[in-house]
């Protein structure tokens, strides 16, 4: 059964991927890349709370555990994701416009990015 979810996982993976390969074929936009990170994540979260409850109710109490300790690493890596920096690629080119293209320190503003 775990070999199923595993293929099935790898099979969602790489459809996204397609998807996202498809919608941006010249430039990868990678907030665009994060935020369907970010959605397949918490439907996974979602899914896998579900799973522990479901197990709850049968009374399987080891296989509820381990759904549960799952949803939770997912929760991590949402909370990981998310804290991840990725400037919009819409305000670094405006800021370039204002900044005449450099700023006097190699290119980078000494702004921070937006965190997603």
């Amino acid at each position: 059964m775990t070999q199923l979810h595993d293929l099935r996982l790898q099979l969602l993976v790489q459809q996204e991927s397609e998807r996202i390969a498809d919608s941006q074929p010249t430039e990868l936009d990678l907030s665009v890349v994060q935020a369907r990170c970010l959605c397949w994540l918490a439907l996974l979260a979602e899914a896998h709370d579900d799973q522990a409850s479901d197990a709850e109710r049968r009374g399987d109490t080891e296989q509820a555990m381990g759904w549960f300790a799952d949803s939770m690493r997912l929760r991590d890596v949402i909370q990981t994701v998310t804290s991840i920096e990725i400037p919009l690629p819409g305000l670094a080119d405006a800021d370039d416009q204002q900044d005449g293209g450099a700023d006097g320190e190699g290119g980078f503003s000494s702004e921070p990015p937006l965190a997603a």
